[in-house]
């Protein structure tokens, strides 16, 4: 039975963030860049264990709107999704529910301004999976500035093809900005803002000669700079800022759930310290991720959590705060995080899994235990006492490792296989296990 105040619900969502990247998660060269967000997490919840589905872009996305495990769609596997792989034409699929068509099947408006990057048209899209606006891109980045991305133009609104001029990041943020002054009054919404910032082109507001100089070579390895990188972020900060402004001018925040974090760990010029690895690694640099809620009268201003949460957690803790059921043929194996908001401590004591074709990874944690396997050498860390994964304890604590090991087996066989014919694009960061990002 759905209540009779419905929430509104926001969620943005970063590209390739490190987990240092912003002020209040203490990186090394933050201080300054992020204030909207650190203002945000100041009035809510930062949660110091935020975990992304996924090490790479598109798997974190299946499960972000579906609220389950990525693996079980076979998009999820390719790591990450391209245009084509081969003769497969790969995305999600219509018919599967999804938050945004739940919440719409239930009077919620739906939006998404931003990324998609869940399978290209005309067979898949926003609009296809429950979004009833759409303006952004269908790939996985785009040049800021261009719009182009593979030799391609890609920017829509709707199923229309559109050539505004503009900066990519300003551009979504304002059409987000636009959404709330237009929106229809009284109707609950959702609104997904997704970021292509901070992930390459290294392009920051002032840099069109650089757009022009690299073309369509948007993965530039001859480009960007930290300077440059944390000024990207600092303008995707800026337009968190004209949204949440927007809500309070009218009236909104006491009645609307934000949540903020990243699809994976940061890239070639992210601040992953203290973790190990980035991007591509199932070490906690590529998959712990900042978290942060917002929702004034739900969450205590200056809440922290160390209860492990993962980003399909936010389909159904929306969907429950909307008193909406999820589709019973495909029951939710993310969970409601709403006792979180009355009690940071509370903690399910769950196991939460991964897996990744790329250097035949798989990890498992529990509690503050994990177990990691890449290219066929174990390990198993402490991450509460260990957060850089350095100290393996695999010899020490053999029973440790072998009921994480059977617990990663049992988790893995309840779930499709990994196909054999899963491509994995590598990140433009190669570098030896365990690399440092910091």
């Amino acid at each position: 039975m759905m209540r009779a105040m419905r929430p509104n619900l926001i969620f943005i969502l970063a590209d390739d963030l490190g987990g240092a990247d912003l002020g209040c998660y203490g990186g090394h060269m933050s201080a300054g860049v992020s204030p909207v967000l650190d203002r945000m997490a100041a009035e809510g919840m930062k949660f110091e264990r935020g975990y992304s589905n996924s090490a790479v872009c598109s798997p974190t996305r299946f499960a972000a709107i579906t609220g389950r495990w990525q693996y079980r769609l076979r998009g999820a596997a390719e790591e990450p999704l391209g245009r084509l792989a081969g003769d497969k034409l790969l995305g999600l699929p219509p018919e599967h529910p999804t938050l945004p068509s739940l919440l719409a099947g239930a009077g919620y408006a739906t939006a998404l301004f931003g990324k998609w990057h869940l399978g290209y048209p005309p067979q898949f899209g926003p609009r296809k999976s429950g979004y009833s606006s759409f303006f952004g891109v269908h790939s996985g980045a785009a040049d800021y500035f261009s719009h182009r991305v593979a030799g391609k133009h890609d920017l829509w609104d709707n199923e229309t093809e559109v050539f505004e001029e503009g900066y990519l990041t300003d551009l979504i943020s304002q059409r987000a900005v636009n959404f709330l002054r237009e929106r229809q009054a009284g109707q609950p919404f959702l609104m997904s803002v997704h970021y292509t910032a901070p992930h390459w082109p290294w392009e920051t507001r002032e840099d069109r000669a650089e757009s022009l100089r690299i073309g369509d070579a948007i993965r530039h390895a001859d480009g960007g700079s930290l300077a440059t990188y944390r000024k990207m972020i600092h303008h995707m900060d800026e337009g968190i800022g004209w949204i949440l402004a927007e809500l309070e001018a009218q009236g909104l925040a006491e009645e609307t759930l934000v949540v903020f974090t990243s699809d994976n760990g940061g890239e070639r010029f992210s601040d992953n310290w203290p973790f190990s690895g980035g991007k591509m690694d199932l070490t906690e640099g590529g998959i712990r991720v900042p978290l942060i809620a917002r929702w004034p009268g739900r969450i205590a201003p200056a809440s922290v959590s160390a209860t492990p949460a993962i980003t399909m957690d936010w389909a159904a803790t929306m969907l429950a705060a909307a008193g909406v059921a999820p589709d019973p043929e495909h029951p939710l194996d993310g969970i409601d995080l709403a006792p979180l908001f009355a009690d940071p401590a509370w903690n399910p004591g769950r196991d939460l899994g991964w897996r990744m074709k790329h250097r035949s990874q798989a990890a498992l944690l529990r509690g503050s235990m994990k177990y990691l396997r890449v290219d066929g050498h174990e390990y198993l860390f402490d991450v509460a006492t260990d957060p850089r994964e350095r100290a393996n304890l695999a010899l020490r604590q053999p029973e440790v490792l072998a009921t994480l090991r059977q617990a990663w087996t049992d988790w893995d066989r309840g779930l499709p296989p990994i196909p054999v014919d899963a491509g994995v694009i590598l990140a433009t960061t190669e570098q030896d296990f365990p690399r440092a990002t910091h």
